[in-house]
């Protein structure tokens, strides 16, 4: 069977209507982790030049290698958002290395001292207007990684099976 649109939306609401209360929280939460990683993501993708600047201040990588790792951040951002929101299998776990990266990366930033816009939402960021600092980033990472913990729960206890993806020559 191929792997359509109509697939994905079929995918995406065919739980809906008799889900409870306690499956629609599911959906609530798998939804806005991953509406926040579609916009994080597409946000660095439309400027990947100042996102590579900000991975840059960081230190951690060769300033050859910022504009590769902007890129590519961005891009695994984007699609895993996607495929939360469509709930389709591997998108939760990558959501979730993505946190951990996150969290170790400003971690380190806040242990260094630095005073660098964290480059969350890429330079469109309101927050580094806001409070141009590191803790609330890492605060708020770390909420994103309990909704990832909550996610694992729910699936875990009500055995749900996120979708994988068909392809046409997968049978």
């Amino acid at each position: 069977m191929a792997f359509t649109g109509i697939t994905l939306l079929s995918t995406l609401f065919h739980r809906l209507p008799s889900q409870g209360l306690q499956s629609r929280a599911y959906q609530a939460v798998r939804w806005c982790l991953g509406v926040v990683f579609i916009i994080a993501g597409a946000h660095k993708l439309m400027a990947p030049a100042s996102f590579a600047l900000l991975i840059e201040a960081y230190g951690l990588l060769p300033d050859t290698l910022s504009m590769t790792a902007a890129v590519v951040l961005s891009v695994l951002e984007l699609a895993a958002g996607i495929g939360l929101l469509l709930d389709l299998r591997g998108s939760l776990g990558a959501i979730t290395s993505m946190l951990v990266l996150f969290i170790a990366i400003l971690s380190y930033g806040i242990y260094m001292g630095l005073d660098i816009d964290c480059g969350c939402f890429g330079p469109a960021d309101p927050e580094s207007e806001v409070f141009h600092g590191l803790r609330t980033a890492l605060y708020r990472d770390l909420v994103m990684m309990v909704c990832a913990g909550l996610l694992y729960y729910h699936r875990a206890r009500h055995r749900i099976e996120p979708e994988r993806i068909k392809f046409p020559w997968t049978g």
